[in-house]
């Protein structure tokens, strides 16, 4: 490697670049307008060099350990944050997995609940139906016989009294009108019945009540025609088995009453049932939708937190590479500029170079007389305006002029002045640029917050709606559940009341039955007479027989059953409309329930949303921040002062173009050179 010429660490020694103030500058221009040796001022320079080159290494050194002490604590930091979110997104992924899966599941498992629910609503609703038509029927059919047994004993009854009186007496007979009543009511209640007495009266038997008929509608006015007692006979065994058939009617009644209670009962247990666990998988899925929600915030939160850590990371280790980079490189030319002063200032302290700079000096000494003047005037000259621009270049550049070759001033000029046209052309293209920039940036920044404004809004909107979704799920929650107990109250109330009905029924049926067994004894074991006169006795004293009482209390109490079966029906009936309302409630609240949890999980996915645009634009924000800053150190000063340093770049250029005329019309041999090139 070349070392540089002493006339070329003289001007290094000058130009803006150089390690040295304008003190030490004026400082080395009185030495050297002095009789003392340049040589020596050189060396005196070059060794304050040396001691300037080595405290800013030192300097560099400890700026540089502050800086990889950051370099490594950070990357130590966010190598550890790093570890920690991947951690983080990879249970957060599993948990979602789960969640996703899991809410899958629930909704079918809910879905299947719903159809579950609604078969066994259908199959009740249809039992019911089945049960509500039975029971008018029997009701229907119950009558109907009640009525039969009713009419045939009251005809049985007015032939016993006639046989009854005519065992006492021959000439007693029963009346046409009496015959004609009994021999209708046998005949109507052999038409009306022809199915109930099938194989109980034979053919003959059916004729003898045909003809017993006939008989009586023709009969004249007067004594009436004698019934046989085959017909009486036939009564009795149709009345035997009208009251066979109600006891078995009342039987079958019972049973299929009690056959709908069971399962009414089980199929009320299981809609209660199923409804219920709709409800706690509905619960569950919503608390497993918000978990999942609450996963994928999380995951998209801790994504974006690592995707940042990483690229600060990248960006570190980068920045940090450079800095140990540019270290490397700045020691190792400090170290080859240390070198170069080391040997200059060893060549310069040599005997053979005294030797040459004092014969070098000799001749200096004689052409300094020559071009003094001129040196002078075209130093005054950039003095002059050194001073005006407080421009320590020219000053510089007006001390070189006394000190070097007139052909190397010169070129110095010129280089000066193509670097000032130069700078001026920079200074105007910087400044284009930066009026451009700032510009940019400004616009930018204004239409970037009236976005962040926008975005804030709507988080805030969406933030009210999801916790006003959230209140509402929790009361629609809550209403789904109270009905679902209001339910289960209301069918235990009715299992109690419908076994209370039942018991009811079943006393009134029994009493009737009692006492009807009783009438039957009376009228059977009684003599008509002794009976007839006994009523008499009691009516005359209390108003009424015993029979009459006795079967008042049998209406009494198919009173009590009628009222006990309507006011069932009556139960059954609210129950069944407050089932079905409920239940209509229960499938609209938790339609409503679905809707706003889809709609509150979309809330917090456009929120999610959102806040990450919101996040974007901080950054955006936060960049052009630092541009404007950034632009403002690079723009402000040179935007201030523009003018005036063009101007003064003018006036510059126009000072060396004088000087330089001035030292070109000077006539003048070149004057030796005052130093040769050393290699190194």
């Amino acid at each position: 490697m070349m070392m540089p010429t002493l006339a070329t660490m003289m001007m290094l020694l000058v130009t803006p670049t150089a390690a040295f103030d304008l003190q030490a500058i004026s400082a080395m221009k009185l030495d050297l307008q002095g009789a003392g040796n340049p040589v020596a001022k050189v060396i005196t320079l070059l060794k304050d060099m040396q001691k300037t080159i080595e405290k800013e290494g030192e300097e560099d050194e400890e700026a540089y350990e502050k800086v990889a002490c950051w370099c490594v604590t950070n990357n130590n930091e966010k190598t550890k944050s790093i570890g920690i979110a991947e951690g983080r997104i990879e249970d957060l992924t599993k948990s979602i997995e789960e969640g996703t899966g899991r809410s899958a599941q629930l909704n079918t498992e809910i879905a299947n609940l719903e159809k579950e629910v609604a078969k066994g609503q259908n199959a009740l609703d249809k039992a019911k139906a089945m049960r509500t038509k039975e029971l008018a029927e029997f009701n229907a059919e119950e009558k109907d016989v009640l009525g039969s047994i009713s009419a045939l004993k009251s005809a049985i009854t007015v032939l016993s009294k006639h046989n009854s009186l005519a065992q006492k007496s021959s000439f007693l007979q029963i009346s046409t009108s009496q015959m004609s009543q009994v021999a209708t009511t046998v005949y109507d209640e052999l038409q009306k019945n022809a199915p109930r007495l099938e194989g109980v009266l034979t053919k003959s038997q059916k004729s003898k009540v045909v003809a017993f008929n006939q008989e009586a509608k023709v009969q004249a006015k007067g004594k009436a025609h004698q019934p046989s007692g085959e017909i009486f006979g036939i009564m009795k065994a149709m009345l035997e088995s009208f009251e066979s058939n109600l006891s078995g009617e009342q039987k079958d009644e019972a049973t299929s009453l009690s056959d709908f209670t069971e399962l009414k009962a089980s199929k009320e247990s299981e809609i209660a049932a199923g409804t219920e666990q709709g409800a706690a998988k509905t619960q569950e899925l919503a608390t497993t939708d918000e978990k999942l929600a609450q996963d994928k915030l999380d995951l998209d939160d801790t994504t974006a937190s690592l995707a940042a850590d990483e690229k600060f990371l990248e960006a570190l280790k980068v920045k940090c590479a450079q800095t140990d980079a540019e270290w490397e490189l700045r020691n190792k030319e400090r170290m080859i500029e240390l070198e170069g002063v080391a040997k200059a200032l060893e060549i310069l302290t040599s005997d053979d170079a005294h030797d040459l700079f004092a014969k070098t000096f000799s001749l200096v000494q004689k052409k300094k007389a020559m071009d003094s003047k001129r040196r002078t005037q075209a130093s005054k000259l950039l003095s002059d305006i050194a001073r005006k621009n407080n421009n320590p270049r020219l000053m510089q550049l007006a001390l070189h002029v006394r000190l070097d070759a007139f052909t190397k001033v010169k070129k110095a000029i010129d280089d000066m002045i193509t670097q000032l046209m130069k700078e001026k052309k920079d200074e105007i293209k910087h400044r284009d640029y930066c009026i451009e920039n700032l510009n940019n940036n400004e616009r930018t920044t204004e239409r970037k917050d009236r976005e962040k404004k926008d975005i804030l809004a709507n988080i805030d909107d969406l933030t009210m709606t999801i916790d006003e979704l959230t209140k509402a799920l929790e009361t629609l929650k809550a209403e789904v559940a109270e009905l679902q107990v209001q339910m289960k109250r209301a069918g235990e109330d009715r299992q109690v009341e419908n076994k209370e009905f039942a018991v009811v029924v079943a006393d009134q049926r029994g009493t009737q039955k009692l006492l009807q067994s009783v009438v039957d004894v009376l009228s059977s074991s009684i003599g008509k007479k002794a009976m007839a006169l006994a009523q008499q006795e009691h009516k005359m004293h209390s108003g009424g027989g015993v029979v009459a009482m006795i079967e008042q209390i049998i209406g009494d109490a198919k009173k009590l059953e009628q009222e006990a079966i309507r006011s069932e029906d009556d139960a059954q009936k609210s129950y069944e409309d407050f089932v079905k309302d409920s239940n209509g409630s229960i499938e609209e609240k938790t339609k409503d329930i679905i809707n706003k949890s889809e709609e509150n999980a979309k809330a917090k996915d456009d929120k999610i949303k959102a806040e990450e645009a919101r996040d974007d634009v901080l950054l955006e924000l936060e960049m052009l921040n630092n541009e404007a800053g950034d632009l403002h150190k690079a723009c402000d000063f040179v935007m201030k002062n523009f003018e005036i340093r063009q101007t003064a770049r003018d006036d510059e250029v126009e000072a060396l173009k004088q000087a330089k005329s001035i030292l070109s019309g000077a006539k003048f041999t070149q004057y030796l050179q005052f130093s040769s090139d050393f290699h190194h």
